[in-house]
């Protein structure tokens, strides 16, 4: 339990206010690119940078793309 009193209030505020603001982000951007976007926001409350890390390699770059399964290219 000391663990915790080892962390001033602040900064769990400033915490909070990451995990909520980055699993916002995460909702908003996958609900546009049509990519999970619940699965996006909920990992984005957990934990800090890792989902931003993940979403950035795979949703934005691309690799994961709708409708190229079946060896047709997508179109731009």
């Amino acid at each position: 339990m000391e663990e915790l009193n080892a962390m001033p209030l602040w900064g769990w505020i400033v915490l909070g206010c990451v995990l909520t603001a980055q699993s916002t982000w995460l909702f908003i951007d996958a609900r546009k690119r049509e990519s999970m976007p619940w699965f996006w926001g909920i990992w984005g409350l957990i934990q800090t940078p890792m989902p931003l890390v993940f979403y950035f390699v795979f949703v934005r770059s691309g690799w994961f793309r709708k409708g190229t399964g079946n060896g047709k290219r997508e179109k731009r």
